[in-house]
């Protein structure tokens, strides 16, 4: 769905993403955050809801937060609070989950993307700081579930967009962008798999010209980018087919089931006044300091955007090669090390960076930070195809000797 009209229609689409911050112990509990443990072995009294415990906070997920609102350009609020978010699952021992809701800590920013040539701007709402709740397990029980208490309280960092996304690839481009930027500030490990980044598409479709929202429906837990794509297109020509048959949409929950490319319905969409939020009796309201921010982001490394203009302005490198060299922090560093070693020459580091390296990667299932050459070594191989000493075909001859060792 490249065109963001289907038959006269528009597609509307907000995002509500969930990041895992990347902090050792939960958000209200020291109980441990590692992923894989057998189930119930990483939930304490506090993330088990028993009587007479108290939540405490976790300032390394609120450090965290503090660094994502200053890496989109908003407003980090001085004083944030806390909620409780009323409603009975299994796999919520509390009856309710500690949320944000009246005041996030992160209000506002923006995140922009590019969509081939042309440049996109998504507006965020805010980001809040909340606890995951349990996990339900239902293929391994006959007749029955289980349920692992291992993520309740795990920290999680809210972002939700304004409805600002016209078609499933800017759907694409805006979360694999802001999947980057909590990488690349070290937040979440964007994990993908094992839930430490987690989209739901909020998707309406409306007649081309029309300013009144349509009926969105919610698209939960969505943890790959082809399947958001695939998702997003499928929803859309639902709603479509539904309104031409002079049907209406009902505002539910939906789930991809990605065997079937298809979305089915889960459950009635909630509003905010049906989880009954109020303040968090247990929790003080959060206190940001002027100076924490200042702390904050003099420890902050240079972002993504930044780095890829620098990277055009001072190595004269394209746009397209900017931006994939910047498609991530450790790619990134990389690049810019090669050139360092090699004591110029970025062009020809680029191109053999994007080509003979990442191909390499690719081929052999490897990260950049598991290449089996060195920005060093890389330099040097570079260093004697410059002066003459070895041929083109020959430099790839050696690249490879290296490569396997």
């Amino acid at each position: 769905m490249t065109s963001p009209l289907i038959h006269g229609y528009e597609v509307v689409i907000g995002f509500e993403t969930h990041a895992q911050l990347s902090t050792q112990s939960k958000i209200f509990s020291r109980a441990s955050t590692a992923f894989g443990a057998e189930p119930n072995t990483q939930a304490c009294a506090v993330d088990l809801a028993l009587p007479g415990t108290l939540p405490v906070m976790n300032k390394g997920a609120v450090e965290r937060a503090i660094r994502f609102g200053l890496a989109i350009g908003a407003h980090i609020a001085p004083r944030s609070i806390f909620a409780r978010k009323n409603y009975f699952y299994p796999d919520l021992p509390k009856g309710y989950q500690i949320s944000q809701y009246e005041i996030p800590v992160v209000q506002g920013g923006s995140v922009s993307f590019y969509l081939g040539d042309q440049k996109k701007t998504v507006r965020l709402v805010r980001a809040h700081l909340e606890e995951d709740a349990g996990k339900s397990l239902h293929e391994a029980f006959h007749g029955m579930s289980g349920i692992d208490l291992n993520r309740a309280g795990t920290p999680l960092l809210e972002i939700v967009t304004e409805p600002d996304i016209r078609s499933s690839a800017e759907a694409v481009a805006y979360a694999k962008e802001l999947h980057k930027i909590v990488t690349w500030i070290g937040i979440c490990d964007g994990n993908m798999q094992e839930g430490s980044f987690r989209c739901d598409a909020n998707v309406s479709v409306r007649p081309r010209g029309t300013d009144k929202f349509g009926t969105r429906c919610e698209i939960k837990n969505l943890n790959s980018f082809r399947f958001l794509e695939r998702a997003i297109e499928f929803e859309a020509r639902r709603q479509i087919e539904v309104l031409e048959d002079g049907g209406t949409i009902e505002q539910e929950t939906r789930l991809y089931d990605p065997e079937r490319d298809e979305t089915r319905s889960m459950r009635s969409k909630e509003e905010a006044h049906d989880y009954r939020y109020f303040p968090d009796p247990d929790l003080l309201p959060l206190a940001i300091s002027a100076d924490w921010i200042v702390e904050v982001k003099a420890g902050m490394p240079e972002l993504p955007q930044a780095k890829r203009g620098r990277f055009m302005r001072d190595f004269g490198l394209t746009a397209y090669d900017a931006a994939t060299l910047t498609s991530s922090r450790e790619l990134a560093a990389y690049f810019e090390a090669t050139v360092a070693a090699l004591g110029g020459e970025p062009k020809l580091c680029a191109n053999w960076v994007m080509g003979d390296v990442a191909a390499a990667l690719n081929r052999d299932g490897l990260d950049i930070n598991e290449a089996p050459v060195s920005a060093a070594q890389l330099a040097g191989l570079l260093r004697r195809l410059g002066d003459g000493t070895i041929s083109g075909k020959i430099a790839k001859e050696v690249f490879d000797a290296l490569w396997h060792g």
